[in-house]
């Protein structure tokens, strides 16, 4: 029995030897074979279904994480105010005025306000002018150079970049929850909701309106500065040079010293109710002496 069970636990072994020996071999055999026209089939089936490696590391780390937005933000650029204040002497106002008009039109720039005063010993034309924010520095060299004489000049520049950043933000979220806010006021089921949800509504589209004011005004500011610019005339009162005689002059000391007397008048009866009390306290005064007398 011993010897019959030695031969076949070699054949045994030698079979399991030669399995291993084979599967060892077949990778080596399908590389060398040609395919069917079944197999090469299956290959370009199972090659069109795989997927193509990625052609950059970023493209693989998108299709390994998860999927990243497309929303962009947008990119403010800097909001800066300029704003200035100019006082010229001239020698003429109606030259420099004309002057003036000459400077606005070559700087696309206008005026929004213009105050003239006249008095006895200057002339002031007051302007406030809007031009372009790349025309401002053009601007106030032109003026600076020939009109006449500058008296005074201030330049501020205000970055409002921060300001008008945050209420950009602020404004979009708001538009965010007012659409909210409409799609609740769809699906309200009791009054009180819908009144509660209504009012938010208000509230958000107030807030709204006046942040886009807001933007708007500083768009505007931005957009255009902002010039206070002041012509001033010394009026020269000498016998050589003064416009104004001897005999207009002579009548304007008449009138001024009429007025001064009339003013004086004016004053003393503005007493009248002392006139009254005074006679009266001296009369009471000698009633009251006469008595002790007595």
């Amino acid at each position: 029995m011993r010897k019959l069970l030695i031969p076949l636990f070699c054949l045994l072994l030698i079979h399991c030897k030669k399995n291993e020996m084979l599967a060892d071999e077949s990778p080596k055999a399908m590389m060398i074979s040609v395919p069917h026209d079944s197999d090469k089939e299956i290959s370009e089936e199972y090659t069109n279904k795989a997927p193509t490696p990625p052609s950059s590391i970023s493209e693989k780390a998108v299709s390994e994480n998860e999927p990243i937005s497309t929303h962009k933000t947008d990119t403010i650029s800097k909001k800066i105010i300029k704003n200035g204040n100019l006082r010229i002497q001239v020698g003429d106002i109606k030259k420099a005025q004309n002057q003036t008009s000459e400077i606005l039109n070559k700087n696309q720039a206008y005026i929004q306000k213009e105050e003239f005063r006249n008095t006895d010993t200057d002339e002031n034309l007051n302007l406030v002018i809007r031009v372009p924010h790349k025309n401002f520095d053009a601007l106030i060299n032109s003026f600076s150079d020939g009109m006449g004489s500058v008296l005074s000049k201030n330049i501020s520049s205000d970055d409002v970049t921060e300001e008008y950043t945050d209420v950009s933000i602020k404004l979009a979220n708001k538009k965010i929850y007012l659409e909210k806010y409409r799609d609740m006021l769809k699906s309200a089921a009791t009054t009180k909701d819908i009144l509660e949800i209504q009012e938010n509504i208000r509230e958000l589209e107030d807030e709204i309106d006046v942040s886009e004011g807001r933007l708007r005004f500083i768009d505007d500011r931005v957009n255009y500065s902002t010039l206070n610019l002041s012509l001033y005339k010394e009026k020269v009162r000498s016998s050589a040079t003064s416009k104004i005689g001897f005999g207009s002059r002579f009548g304007d000391s008449i009138t001024e010293g009429w007025n001064s007397f009339v003013s004086f008048v004016l004053g003393i009866i503005s007493f009248w109710p002392f006139f009254l009390l005074i006679p009266l306290i001296i009369l009471l005064w000698r009633r009251w002496k006469a008595r002790r007398k007595k």
